[in-house]
């Protein structure tokens, strides 16, 4: 497959019913994408101030400073102790590694790559590219012997499903059985809310509990842009096996996948300062406690979001037919129909607008359902 075959952007679909949402009188209310509407923290925009003096080409294994921060980081916030710099590398936003994992591990025909039921459609991109097929599944005992790599996603966009330890801990069991890698997507870590992760942190892959102290075949893949609103930044890492760590720097050093280096310098501050990532946890929380009852109060059932920055939901009908409602109210939101072929009636509702627009959403919904 080449790049002339892939489907045209599927965001292309939504303009019509952004259209109509923005003939909304008090204007529309875009819930439809992830992008953050905060201020950069300004610890990490001063840290990108003083290294601008940056004439010199950056490293792709990233600075010792950098490597340093995110294996401190896995410690201190993830559970994770023990990394080592060459347990890590910083990537060009977490989105690139995603669509290129299946290329860079020599992935092609005849190869499986599976990834959630309900999921990004990045995983089945990359997939698609180099030639692999890709099986949206969350049952490891669906798995087929072709495996050779397994995307998993906790907290899961869009569905904001998180895999606690025995989930985690099976699935590893599954890809060593296959001799596959499995790398996991876990970008909303710091953003869990209901059940048990209201007060507990989100396990990673590489967690002790999950892996008995071996983390051949796993990496765990890490993104700034929704903890500390860098997604302009393209700010990203990840962390595993160091040997599957060290090939992938020789391949990203021959492709020229090197983040700036004042975003490297910036993605330090970012990793040392926890304040305002709870800052912008407290945030989404609020935004989540007002618009999470209005969604529900407009006929919709919310499923798992337990995590990360969206309300999984659906009204029993068909995804564009609940756009269709939406945009009448002024509101834009993103059908279920993008994200795999099982959820053709599920909408994604994102936290990710002003206090004074998730208020507005919240109060039209509510009107809605006494109309």
């Amino acid at each position: 497959m080449s790049v002339r075959d892939l489907a045209d952007y599927p965001w292309d679909a939504v303009a019509p019913y952004a259209a109509r949402a923005r003939q909304h009188p008090d204007g529309i209310v875009d819930l439809s994408i992830g992008s953050p509407v905060d201020p950069t923290p300004g610890v990490v925009a001063d840290a990108l101030r003083r290294s601008t003096d940056a004439h010199a080409y950056p490293q792709t294994v990233g600075t010792p400073a950098l490597r340093e921060a995110i294996a401190a980081w896995y410690a201190r916030r993830r559970g994770v102790p023990g990394l080592t710099p060459a347990h890590v590398i910083p990537t060009v936003g977490s989105k690139e590694l995603v669509a290129l994992l299946p290329l860079l591990l020599g992935l092609g025909p005849g190869d499986t790559v599976v990834h959630p039921r309900a999921a990004y459609p990045s995983y089945e991109v990359g997939t698609r590219l180099v030639g692999a097929t890709a099986l949206a599944s969350d049952d490891p005992g669906e798995w087929p012997e072709t495996t050779r790599l397994v995307w998993l996603n906790s907290p899961g966009n869009p569905d904001g499903r998180v895999l606690g330890v025995d989930e985690l801990r099976r699935a590893v069991r599954r890809a060593r059985e296959l001799g596959a890698v499995l790398a996991s997507d876990e970008c909303y870590a710091e953003l869990g809310w209901d059940g048990p992760w209201a007060d507990a942190a989100v396990p990673s892959v590489l967690d002790p509990r999950v892996t008995e102290g071996d983390l051949t075949a796993l990496l765990s893949v890490y993104s700034l842009s929704k903890q500390s609103n860098l997604a302009g930044y393209r700010a990203a890492f990840l962390a595993g096996d160091t040997d599957l760590v060290a090939g992938l720097v020789t391949a990203r050093k021959h492709l020229g996948l090197m983040v700036p280096g004042p975003v490297q310098d910036a993605m330090v501050a970012a990793l040392e300062d926890d304040a305002h990532v709870e800052h912008q946890r407290a945030l989404y929380r609020a935004r989540r406690d007002v618009l999470k009852p209005a969604v529900e109060a407009a006929g919709f059932r919310i499923d798992h979001s337990e995590g990360g920055l969206y309300l999984w939901a659906t009204a029993g009908e068909d995804a564009w037919t609940s756009l269709g409602r939406l945009a009448e109210l002024g509101i834009l939101a993103g059908p279920g129909h993008f994200y795999g072929a099982h959820h053709p009636q599920h909408v994604r509702f994102s936290l990710t607008a002003t206090d004074e627009r998730i208020a507005a959403a919240a109060g039209r919904l509510t009107a809605s359902a006494g109309s």
